[in-house]
């Protein structure tokens, strides 16, 4: 939770809570951009551009709950941003290869945890094939824990159609892995 007081005084042009502002708030954005993007670099300059467009804006959050919200919508607004930029000049595709040595790596050591980046590299092609909507609501729901109401909020969707997209993504990915695996 960020305090109130932070975002007041952030408000009213205070360098030194904005700064603390963007260190207790980095940390949750990187974690979406990464899970969003699949790729650090990439997810470090949208946490890194959120913040700027946060300190343009400030004046516009209206209180410490909304601020959460509203910086969630800044980050996926940028990642989606990110998203369209690949679909123009795509450097990554799944193919065929690339799932059967994700497929060989589980069926060696079945029982063995998976290191970070494998984990970030299944979930990235996973979520590859989703569309943009489907993906945020994955991520949002199923690695950042978040409750459809809150996704709701922050992607200004229905709960009706955050349920929906929730449920088209994970049955996409159930089919990816069956066929895949």
């Amino acid at each position: 939770m960020i305090d109130k007081t932070i975002i007041e005084e952030s408000i009213k042009g205070n360098l030194q809570s904005f700064k603390k502002l963007v260190l207790i708030s980095s940390p949750f954005a990187f974690s979406v951009a990464f899970r969003m993007l699949g790729n650090e670099a990439q997810a470090s300059d949208v946490v890194q551009e959120s913040m700027i467009t946060i300190w343009k804006n400030i004046n516009k959050v209206k209180s410490a709950d909304s601020y959460k919200n509203w910086l969630y919508r800044i980050v996926i607004n940028k990642c989606y941003d990110q998203l369209r930029m690949r679909k123009k000049n795509p450097e990554f595709t799944a193919d065929e290869k690339i799932w059967a040595l994700i497929s060989d790596k589980i069926s060696e050591n079945p029982s063995a945890e998976m290191e970070n980046r494998e984990i970030t590299l299944i979930i990235s092609l996973l979520t590859e094939k989703l569309s943009p909507k489907q993906k945020t609501v994955f991520i949002l729901s199923d690695l950042e824990e978040m409750s459809n109401e809150e996704i709701s909020r922050i992607t200004s969707m229905s709960r009706a159609n955050v349920k929906a997209n929730l449920h088209y993504a994970r049955k996409k990915i159930g089919e990816m892995i069956e066929n895949h695996m």
